[in-house]
């Protein structure tokens, strides 16, 4: 038995601050909980009241006589502490505390909620809440609608929590509408208790479950969601698909970080890392998000990207093509088997191509005819069947077709019966069925999109996380020696030292403190070189006149060491010069970026995108959270458009991608060993054709 069961599965509810006043917070909770025809026992706690709706009042919790699972709490803010004082004495270890006036106030909000985690931590209770809508469980066996909420949904298998108790109300609305049904519905309002992972852990092992669906304005602990989610979608018997719509797409933060991975990695680019890597599919809108709901609930998933699309008309079969190739999912061509098949059963007049247009007059047995023929052939893994509703057709003979169908073959199929009035019938025995109906054909091809992304994650490879032989030891004086000089941002030759400890393939290079030393690094390292400056003061050399490069000779080193000189002196008078690195000429390949950023929540994430001084312009880079698996690092690249290009494009060569994988899982290695790093730039990384590796010519690590 779970310590959530007493929340979710209560023989007893005991209401704290029930209302005799109709319409009020108190008032219609305890309506809702005798109209959804609770199992258990009610008991009302008002001490002013004798009774409501038809129930015993008692003065206080302590006064009920018999044991209570579950306490619903309703009272104003300042009261709650010592209700919860009271139902840790009565030992109720399930509460929900629907009251608001908490942390999302401020102030005395912050200090208030502070003593309900205190006594909830004290006397062990589970805590929903506050500031919350409430929780529902549509089990017959329970049938709880604690909530004040105007609807009580059907049963069915989409747990539902949300952050925010309005959308809840919402969401119960459109269900209803829509014929969707859910296990479990969850209003988790400030998290003061329980948190998206502990009911998350639930939810994985509810038997009445098949997806999770959440909305979330933050985490309480990123780095344990991504392990219970990986756990959810991974599961080896029973993966259940997690559908997630985080709001917040903004940049805040990104302004003050420093390098460039800092100021591309804003914390919404940080979610879409931490959901693929999970396996969390994410909504943008709410539109969205409903609309994948309902296939997921309801349909197998397809085993692979092959569509077919049956249509009584041709635009809105083009528009499904053109929606279903954007959203990378195949056009099937047709067998000759099925060909010869639909030729016996259709008109002279269809082509037999897909999509498949039936003509306007095509009627049920045209449309059940099609869809059993193709789905008969092995590479066709889907069907979206498009209706136009015309004089011709009969919408609930072809709706019933469909659903004869898909009783027999399973392999998804998606409707689209587009209009609203002349289709409704036939959408609603559609979805009295299981069928999912769209009314345009653009969004059934994106929820297609997003079941063959499940498929992928649950027949993904599965790889692991591969660990290098470096020299940590020599990695650690080096940023050791920085941290006593009270610097917080590594010189470039500190920086390659750092990656040279853990085998990266650094460029040729040389602290040079003078003019002379500056030639005679060069006369080393062999001409042609470069010089950059070397300064804690100075982030982007460029900016400053800090970078020359193609040197020839020793003339062309002093001039271009006393021009950054004055630069330096020119633009940024109180900069503290070290000297300049000179450095070996790279041959020329494609300019590639790594780099980490360590969030304060998630830790650190990697990205890896188009190199060079137009980053931040055209802003072509993924992230990743470290530690990244093998897989994880051959994703990263090939989710990028420079992936093309890496790849060969018109006529150039491929680059040596293998060689930045390493790099990536080495990175990862590095900033999980050192937690004092807190942004590293690798821009630009320099690839070569496939088998001849890259080269680091510029680094920057700043700590802590």
């Amino acid at each position: 038995m779970s310590k959530l069961d007493n929340i979710f599965h209560p023989k007893s509810i005991a209401i704290i601050g029930v209302s005799r006043k109709p319409g009020s917070v108190g008032y219609s909770l305890l309506a809702n909980i005798i109209d959804s025809r609770f199992q258990g026992i009610v008991y009302p706690v008002n001490p002013k009241a004798k009774g409501i709706l038809g129930i015993k009042c008692y003065p206080s919790v302590m006064d009920i006589p018999d044991e209570v699972d579950l306490a619903v709490i309703i009272v104003p803010a300042y009261l709650v502490p010592g209700v919860l004082e009271e139902c840790g004495q009565k030992e109720i270890k399930g509460a929900i505390t629907i009251s608001a006036g908490f942390k999302e106030i401020g102030g005395k909000g912050i200090e208030l909620e502070q003593k309900v985690q205190d006594i909830i931590q004290k006397y062990d209770i589970s805590l929903v809440g506050p500031n919350c809508l409430g929780v529902i469980n549509a089990s017959p066996d329970v049938s709880m609608n604690a909530t004040f909420g105007t609807q009580m949904p059907k049963e069915g298998n989409i747990a539902f929590m949300s952050q925010s108790g309005a959308l809840c109300v919402a969401v119960l609305d459109y269900a209803k509408e829509s014929n969707i049904g859910f296990s479990k519905f969850i209003s988790m309002g400030n998290k003061a208790g329980l948190t998206e992972n502990e009911l998350l852990l639930y939810l994985k092992d509810d038997p009445k479950t098949d997806v999770i669906l959440m909305y979330l304005e933050d985490l309480v602990n990123g780095r344990e969601f991504m392990s219970i989610a990986r756990k959810i979608t991974s599961h080896p018997t029973n993966p259940k698909p997690i559908l997630a719509l985080k709001a917040g797409r903004t940049m805040i933060g990104a302004k003050a970080a420093s390098s460039h991975t800092g100021s591309l990695a804003g914390s919404d680019r940080v979610y879409d890392a931490i959901f693929e890597q999970c396996g969390v599919l994410r909504g943008e809108t709410l539109e969205e998000i409903s609309d994948y709901v309902k296939a997921f609930s309801s349909q197998p998933f397809p085993k692979g990207k092959n569509v077919v699309i049956i249509t009584n008309s041709g635009g809105p079969g083009i528009l499904a093509t053109d929606s279903c190739i954007r959203h990378g999912i195949n056009i099937a061509p047709l067998s000759q088997v099925t060909k010869n098949a639909l030729r016996e059963v259709l008109p002279p007049t269809v082509s037999l191509s897909n999509p498949i247009d039936l003509i306007a007059e095509a009627q049920h047995e045209q449309y059940e005819a099609t869809l059993r023929e193709v789905l008969k052939q092995k590479n066709i893994h889907s069907s979206i069947v498009i209706l136009t509703p015309t004089a011709f057709t009969d919408v609930k003979k072809i709706a019933s077709a469909v659903v004869k169908i898909t009783k027999k073959i399973k392999k998804p199929i998606l409707c689209c019966f587009l209009g609203v009035y002349d289709v409704s019938k036939g959408i609603e025995i559609l979805e009295e069925n299981g069928i999912p109906a769209y009314r345009f054909p653009e969004s059934a091809a994106r929820v297609l999109s997003e079941m063959t992304k499940f498929t992928w994650w649950l027949t993904r490879p599965k790889t692991g996380i591969k660990k290098f032989k470096v020299n940590r030891e020599k990695a650690s004086k080096v940023i050791d020696s920085v941290k006593k000089e009270g610097r917080l941002f590594l010189l470039e030759q500190e920086a390659y030292d750092v990656l040279k400890a853990y085998n990266f393939p650094v460029i040729k290079s040389s602290l040079a403190e003078n003019e002379s030393q500056a030639v005679k690094a060069a006369q080393n390292i062999g001409f042609p070189v470069v010089l950059k400056i070397a300064s804690p003061d100075i982030l982007h050399k460029f900016d400053f006149g800090g970078v020359k490069l193609d040197l020839k000779d020793k003339s062309d080193v002093r001039g271009a060491y006393d021009e950054i000189i004055k630069n330096i002196w020119a633009k940024k008078p109180d900069a503290n010069i070290t000297g300049v690195i000179v450095e070996e000429m790279a041959s020329k390949g494609k300019e590639i970026i790594l780099g980490m950023n360590r969030d304060p929540q998630f830790g650190p994430i990697l990205m890896f995108g188009l190199g060079g001084i137009y980053v931040e312009a055209l802003e072509d880079v993924t992230f990743r959270l470290a530690p990244i698996r093998e897989l994880t690092a051959t994703l990263m690249i090939s989710k990028t458009k420079t992936h093309k290009i890496l790849e060969g494009f018109r006529g150039e060569p491929a680059y040596d991608t293998k060689a930045i994988e390493e790099c990536l899982k080495r990175l990862s290695q590095l900033v999980m060993d050192f937690e004092d790093i807190k942004e590293l730039d690798i821009n630009p990384l320099i690839v070569y054709e496939r088998g001849k590796g890259c080269v680091i010519v510029d680094a920057r690590i700043i700590l802590k």
